[in-house]
């Protein structure tokens, strides 16, 4: 009991917290070693793919990506949250993410869904990011048996939602609750991958 009292006060208390110690686990143990110890037993990345099987077996580069949050946005119960934010790869390859975090019944976070893209330049790195919670006002709606690219906060007030285009395009939004209705807070549009040479 004092094991877990003490894990749970050592962890990470936000999910903005959760993304900096993922960030520096990937430098410090390795890139995939760090996706794999922060993922959620269900994870996926986009396009639906499970974290399980897109990393079984995949050795860590040499140099990890670097990643930072901007903003992140809660859940009015704040156990959900969606972060977005800046990478840096090596080579100085520029990307954004955006992620889908869930604190667990022990207190840890873990990662439920990962997105992200190219970009021509970094997002800045913010000292403090943007957080907004949802508002916990009013009665959300969520259809659970309708939504089967997508999920939702237990309390249905952060909700997020996939769509894969024919070409292999995809786009992925996040929705926060206001009070009266919800407000796309992320809308990442992911180009079709380029055809590999042979």
């Amino acid at each position: 009991m004092l094991l877990a009292l003490l894990l749970a006060s050592t962890a990470p208390q936000t999910a903005v917290e959760a993304e900096r110690a993922f960030a520096a686990d990937a430098q410090k143990l390795g890139q995939w070693t760090a996706f794999r110890k922060w993922a959620a037993k269900d994870a996926i990345f986009l396009p639906p793919q499970p974290v399980a099987t897109a990393l079984k077996d995949v050795p860590d580069p040499p140099l990890s990506v670097d990643w930072w949050p901007t903003a992140s946005f809660v859940s009015c119960d704040g156990i959900t949250a969606a972060n977005t934010g800046g990478a840096l790869w090596p080579g100085n390859r520029s990307s954004y993410f955006s992620t889908i975090w869930q604190r667990q019944p022990d207190g840890t976070w873990r990662w439920l869904l990962d997105n992200g893209a190219d970009l021509k330049t970094p997002r800045a790195r913010a000292a403090q990011p943007v957080v907004r919670r949802a508002s916990c006002k009013g009665t959300p709606t969520y259809n659970e048996e309708a939504e089967d690219s997508g999920g939702a906060s237990a309390d249905a007030t952060l909700r997020w939602h996939w769509q894969v285009a024919p070409d292999g395009g995809h786009r992925f939004t996040v929705q926060l609750w206001t009070g009266a209705a919800y407000e796309t807070v992320i809308d990442d549009r992911v180009p079709a991958p380029r055809p590999r040479r042979s």
